[in-house]
This record gives structure tokens, C-alpha cells and sequence, in this order.
């Protein structure tokens, strides 16, 4: 029998003896491998989402929470006109874009310090800003401050100190007669559950890609396997018809006992 690759065996294939190798890729073809290796693949999904499982279970949980801020406008000087509502829609994306910034994060710091100790974990300017986040909140005049840390107390307490920070820096950027106002409108709540990791969410991705890698490695096995699958391919690959099948069979126990005996009478 030959024990020469599938791969290799292609180089010994004639002319007329090619144009059958499509069958390596015909439906039944298929359908056989994948039974075949069908353990392969299940293993490789299963070891693919067992280490996905564990990994995110061991990560450590981060929480978000969110103050809601209302942007607005005071009349500093002589005017009838009042503040209008696509431009206070505008100044939503100021604000925004103010929230993560080192001066408020440098405020945040400096009223932490007021609290009692004990209160949140040692935080920094550049920790305040790495872990917050704004975005305004469209066709309103209001701007969501997130942020982000290990302790949902932590998260709860440091949003509620940006949003105030915030509405003491924003009034002192003034445009024109007008000076824009920060109120926080809705503070921040602590965060039950944590946004990442999503243990659920990680497993499915882990089994997806598992399955497919289990199919790649079940094809990458079977294509340079050594063994001949069916007559066909002996056929095929040899150019001589078969002239006898040998059938797979099982021996019992108790017959193997009995032929043992036999042959040590023998």
C-alpha cells in the first residue's frame, strides 16, 4: 500500500488519470471527510471556547456609567435675542469635545482630593482622561459624559465629579455677548453589570472561529493523509482495476481466546 501524501500523489497522476482528481472535492467527498474528522473539529471548538470562557472570566470587570449634561446660554450683555436651539445644538459638540480634556480632568483630580479617604483609589489627570468619554446626544441640547473604571462605586463617583467640574470650566469660555452653561441634569447611577468582558458574548465568537478552524485543520489532514479512502481512488491513482475488497471486520473476545488456545495446541 502506498504511503505517499495525498499531495505528493498528484505528481504521479497521468493525463487521463487527472481528470479525476475533482472527485477529492465532490459533495460525497466532502460529507466523508467531515465525518471522518468530525472529532477533530468538535475538539478544536471546544478547546477554542473552554480557553475564551476562562479568559474572560479572569479578565477584570470594567464599568460605565453616564451624567447627562444640558447645555445652554446666558445673556451677558445688551440683547433681546435669545439663545436658539440649533445653536445651542452646536455648542453640544464644544461641550463634548471639552469634557475630555486636561483641565477638567486636573479639576476632577483636585475635588477627589477633597473627598474622604477611602472614598476612590488613587486617581490621576492622565487615568480621568483615558476613561472618559462624550458624545452629544443628537437633535437635543444635551451631552452624555461617560466614564469608565475596575470599581462601579469608582465609576459612579468620578462621572458625578466631571460632570461637575465641567459645569464650573464651560461658563468661562465665552463667545461674544453669550457665555455657554453646563448643568448636570441627570447624575450618574452605579452600574450593575459590567460592559466588559462579555463572557456569553466571547464564547459564541470563540465557537464560530473554533468550527472554522476545526474545518480548515479536518481538510489540511485529509488532504495530506496517506491513506487510500475508497477503490475508486486506488483506481484512479494506480490505473488498475481492483480485483478483490478485503471487509473490515471485528474479532470477539471470547473468539480470540479461541484461537489463541488453538494456536498454542499448535
Amino acid at each position: 500500500m502506498n504511503s505517499m501524501p495525498r499531495w505528493k500523489r498528484s505528481d504521479r497522476l497521468t493525463e487521463e488519470t487527472a481528470l479525476g482528481t475533482g472527485s477529492m472535492y465532490s459533495p460525497q467527498r466532502i460529507l466523508q471527510t467531515l465525518r471522518q474528522r468530525m472529532w477533530t473539529i468538535m475538539l478544536v471548538a471546544i478547546v477554542t471556547t473552554g480557553s475564551a470562557m476562562g479568559f474572560s472570566l479572569f479578565q477584570t470587570p470594567t464599568y460605565e456609567t453616564s451624567v447627562l449634561i444640558q447645555v445652554g446660554q446666558k445673556t451677558t450683555g445688551d440683547t433681546n435675542r435669545g439663545p436658539d436651539v440649533s445653536d445651542l445644538q452646536e455648542l453640544t459638540l464644544t461641550v463634548a469635545k471639552a469634557a475630555p480634556t486636561t483641565p477638567v480632568a486636573e479639576a476632577v483630580v483636585e475635588r477627589l482630593k477633597d473627598l474622604p479617604e477611602g472614598s476612590v483609589g488613587k486617581v490621576s489627570a492622565g487615568k480621568v482622561l483615558a476613561n472618559t468619554s462624550a458624545e452629544p446626544d443628537p437633535g437635543t441640547v444635551f451631552v452624555n459624559v461617560s466614564y469608565k473604571d475596575s470599581e462601579p462605586k469608582s465609576a459612579q463617583l468620578i462621572a458625578n465629579t466631571i460632570g461637575k467640574a465641567l459645569s464650573e470650566k464651560i461658563p468661562e469660555m465665552s463667545l461674544g455677548a453669550n457665555a455657554i452653561t453646563a448643568t448636570v441634569w441627570e447624575p450618574a447611577t452605579l452600574p450593575e453589570t459590567p460592559i466588559s468582558p462579555d463572557p456569553m458574548r466571547n464564547s459564541i465568537i470563540a465557537f464560530m472561529l473554533g468550527s472554522l478552524l476545526g474545518l480548515v485543520l479536518a481538510f489540511l489532514l485529509e488532504y495530506v493523509s496517506d491513506r487510500w479512502n475508497s477503490r475508486d481512488e486506488l483506481e484512479e491513482v494506480s490505473g488498475l482495476p481492483t480485483l478483490g475488497v478485503v471487509p473490515k471486520f471485528r474479532v470477539s473476545a471470547r473468539r480470540k481466546e479461541i484461537l489463541a488456545s488453538q494456536e498454542g495446541e499448535r
